[in-house]
């Protein structure tokens, strides 16, 4: 007979097996986010490295044609300066190849260096890159052994789940939305009376009566604060079998 606290029940029963299945997992999830976040970090400060390396490289080959253009517009300056007919001329010549010398040594300052930080970046990339290797490898770990222990547990947990899915929806009222908020607080959300008590907490005896008489309404324990099983209910494969066909 499929009951609301039979389907309680074995609601709870399904979540205990899955509960015991996620935990052989421990905290191998957790790893596994916490490896992705460092993976991603890595990532991303790789490739910001990587970047400001081509601007280093663009200023680079700017900077070097544009010394090219100074030394040349220089050395046709000193030619016209020969050729002026006053001091007027050849004075602001001269200013004019002061200016671009200083142009000129200040950019191939500048040019020396973004070429150490260059050589500076390659190293950082170099170790970035080992660095990013390593994190990858031990992340390929980390998932490897969760997907192992995937397959050992076959498909049990997909058939759980389709039998939870399926208990689920013979539940009427408020008895699924009860169950679960308890569970926010107690993974045993539903436990089954044992000699007249719960969670070492005694039973009163008018509620066993009625908990016994009454299996479409939910009793909530007051002490511990979860759903009262029967103690004629037995939590096994066979009411589960019974509720789901």
């Amino acid at each position: 007979m499929k009951t609301q606290i039979r389907l309680i029940a074995g609601l709870s029963y399904i979540d205990a097996r899955l509960d015991e299945l996620k935990d052989e997992f421990g905290d191998l999830p957790e790893q596994i986010e916490e490896k992705q976040l460092e993976l991603d970090k890595a990532t991303k400060k790789l490739a910001e490295s990587k970047k400001i390396l081509e601007e280093i490289k663009d200023f680079v080959a700017q900077a070097k044609v544009t010394l090219v253009k100074l030394k040349d517009k220089e050395e046709e300056l000193s030619k016209k300066q020969f050729k002026v007919k006053n001091n007027k001329e050849f004075d602001a010549i001269t200013t004019e190849i002061q200016h671009l010398k200083d142009e000129h040594e200040n950019l191939s300052k500048s040019l020396r260096s973004e070429g150490i930080k260059q050589e500076n970046l390659l190293k950082t990339i170099e170790e970035q890159e080992r660095k990013l290797t390593e994190i990858q490898e031990e992340f390929d770990e980390l998932n490897t052994e969760f997907e192992d222990l995937k397959k050992e547990q076959g498909n049990e947990v997909d058939l759980l789940e389709s039998k939870r899915q399926n208990i689920e929806g013979q539940l009427v009222g408020d008895y699924l939305k009860e169950y679960k908020r308890i569970r926010k607080f107690h993974s045993d959300a539903a436990v089954q009376v044992v000699k007249g008590s719960c969670k070492g907490y005694r039973v009163p005896p008018q509620v066993l009566v009625e908990l016994r008489n009454n299996e479409d309404k939910i009793f909530i324990d007051e002490n511990s604060g979860r759903i009262l099983i029967p103690e004629e209910i037995h939590l096994n494969e066979d009411i589960i079998n019974e509720l789901v066909a």
